[in-house]
C-alpha cells in the first residue's frame, strides 16, 4: 500500500487547538497534520518497507540517545505545535532534554508547543519531492536545528541547516548529526 496524502483548503481559522485535536484522536488511524495557513493534510498509513525504514533509523537514534541521554525521541504518532501555528508529525524528532523538560506536563500530553532540536522526514514514493522541500524549510523556519529529507527511492539524501545552502548526498556518504547531535552517524547503506 502506498502512503497518500489529502489537503483539505478551507476556512478552518474557527477550528481551535483542541477541536483538531480531537479530530485526530477520534480518527486515530490517519495522520493529520494542519500547515500555517490552517489547512488539513490527511495522510494513511505509509506502506511496510517506508515503516521498516522509519523503525530502522529511529532504532539507530534510540541506542545514540540511550548513551548520551541528552534529549527525547519521538516518533511518526508524535505531533507538534511549530510557531507559526502548524501541527507536524515528523517521522522522527529529537529534542535536548533541557528544552523538553521546562514544557508543562499538560503541553506534553497534546501537541507539545515546541520545534524539535532534529527532524527526519522519509520520502515515500506517492510523496510530491517538492512539497517535502518546501516542508523541510517549514521546519527550519519554525527553528528547527538540522532536518534531514531521506530519500529510499533515489538513494538520495537532503541536509537542511539555518542560513546554509541545502546539501545534497547519496547513501555512499553517512549522514552526521554535527553540533545538534553529536557523534550520531547514520549511513543508510546499511538499511536498505
Amino acid at each position: 500500500m502506498n502512503s497518500e496524502t489529502i489537503k483539505i483548503k478551507t476556512d478552518n481559522s474557527n477550528l481551535t487547538e483542541e477541536q483538531f485535536f480531537q479530530i485526530c484522536n477520534l480518527n486515530k488511524e490517519l495522520k493529520f497534520e494542519r500547515d500555517k495557513n490552517q489547512n488539513i493534510c490527511i495522510m494513511s498509513p505509509t506502506g511496510a518497507l517506508t515503516g521498516n525504514y522509519h523503525i530502522s533509523i529511529t532504532g539507530r537514534l534510540w541506542i545514540w540517545n540511550e548513551n548520551k541521554k541528552s534529549g527525547y525521541i519521538f516518533d511518526s504518532s508524535a505531533g507538534f505545535t511549530l510557531p507559526d501555528n502548524s501541527v507536524f508529525a515528523p517521522d522522527v524528532a529529537w529534542i535536548s532534554k533541557n528544552r523538553w523538560d521546562i514544557v508543562p506536563q499538560e503541553d506534553k500530553e497534546r501537541f507539545a508547543h515546541i520545534c524539535p532540536d532534529f527532524v527526519i522526514e522519509v520520502r515515500s514514493k506517492t510523496d510530491s519531492l517538492k512539497q517535502q522541500k518546501q516542508k523541510m524549510q517549514e521546519w527550519l523556519n519554525n527553528g528547527c536545528r538540522l532536518a534531514w529529507l531521506i530519500d529510499f527511492e533515489n538513494k538520495t539524501s537532503y541536509i537542511y541547516k539555518p542560513k546554509s545552502d541545502i546539501i545534497q548526498q547519496s547513501f555512499e556518504q553517512v549522514l552526521r548529526g554535527e553540533d545538534v547531535l553529536l557523534g550520531f552517524e547514520l549511513n543508510l547503506k546499511e538499511i536498505i
